[in-house]
């Protein structure tokens, strides 16, 4: 599997299962944002409270490859695709920790920078762009 910058773990709790006997679809998505918002986190979009400038999300997408079962550990790998005039567009992958070669899933997830004042789209600041650039430039993990 191609490496991702940013990734993140978690205990899959029995409570993450659903009637069908495996983790809902649902949490995938609870997955990629945690992903999301320490992407964001390492590239300077604040997303930890309102501010004045923030993110919105555009849109969110998942392939589901295999189930997840409890136990387990999650590992949910991010990383950034495009950066456009007022959008950034991520990348998500989920697999076991102890499989890292068998994705359970996939995703995609659009963000767009918006003044919360106004609610009107803003540029991707030159500062983010910059975080952008310095994670690109990381060894991959």
């Amino acid at each position: 599997m191609v490496p991702f910058p940013v990734t993140v773990s978690f205990p899959v709790h029995w409570a993450e299962m659903d009637a069908m006997g495996h983790v809902n679809h649902a949490r995938y998505f609870t997955w990629f944002e945690s992903a999301r918002i320490a992407l964001f986190a390492r590239i300077g979009v604040h997303a930890d409270r309102p501010r004045d400038v923030g993110p919105i999300l555009a849109m969110a997408s998942c392939d589901f490859i295999r189930p997840v079962v409890y136990p387990a550990t999650i590992v949910v790998g991010s990383r950034i695709l495009r950066v456009g005039r007022t959008s950034i567009t991520m990348e998500y992958a989920a697999w076991l920790l102890d499989a890292p070669e068998r994705p359970c899933a996939r995703g995609a997830s659009v963000a767009v920078l918006v003044d919360y004042n106004t609610m009107q789209k803003v540029e991707v600041p030159p500062e983010v762009r910059a975080g952008i650039a310095a994670l690109a430039e990381e060894p991959p993990k």
